[in-house]
């Protein structure tokens, strides 16, 4: 094993436990932290691999954004930030889907590869111009569909967290 495999797996095993810390947590906002923890290990992983473009963009975009997005959307729609015992549900049945998907998936890795090294394009490599190229020529189209998306969530997310809006006017009393 050479350091690059060591450090993969030491950040994955991060990764991995903030992940079952994220979904195990009782507290909402704890559970937005632990995503940071678990978002940021996954930019290490890709800085180790040297992509360095994917672990910034990992950084900005899903630490930086989504989950201060996440917290805020908790804030303003004055969901409870403690423990809440009302958010319990049967964990089996989410253990055996969530499982049966991770296995479902390692196997589909293991047969398309088989434990052999595979190429990299220029694009795969981090390379920002090849990676520019290829998301602004023939991604286009759902890089901009995915920025309204975004947008609209935003915009809902406003109108939920202000009660004003929708309100009935007071009416007058003669």
């Amino acid at each position: 094993m050479t350091v690059t495999d060591v450090l993969v797996c030491a950040l994955g095993a991060v990764s991995f436990g903030a992940a079952l810390r994220v979904v195990t947590s009782k507290h909402l906002v704890r559970a937005g932290l632990w995503l940071v923890v678990a978002l940021g290990s996954l930019a290490g992983v890709y800085l180790v691999l040297t992509a360095e473009l994917l672990a910034w963009v990992q950084v900005l975009i899903y630490v930086g954004a989504v989950v201060v997005l996440m917290l805020f959307a908790v804030m303003l729609t004055r969901a409870p930030i403690g423990p809440s015992d009302d958010l319990d549900r049967a964990r089996i049945p989410g253990i055996l889907i969530g499982g049966g998907a991770g296995l479902g998936l390692a196997a589909v890795l293991v047969d398309a590869y088989r434990w052999r090294e595979v190429a990299l394009s220029d694009v795969e490599s981090g390379d920002a111009v090849a990676m520019g190229n290829q998301v602004f020529t023939g991604w286009v189209l759902p890089f901009e569909l995915l920025s309204v998306l975004l947008l609209a969530a935003l915009i809902g997310a406003i109108v939920v967290s202000r009660p004003d809006v929708g309100a009935k006017a007071p009416e007058e009393v003669s």
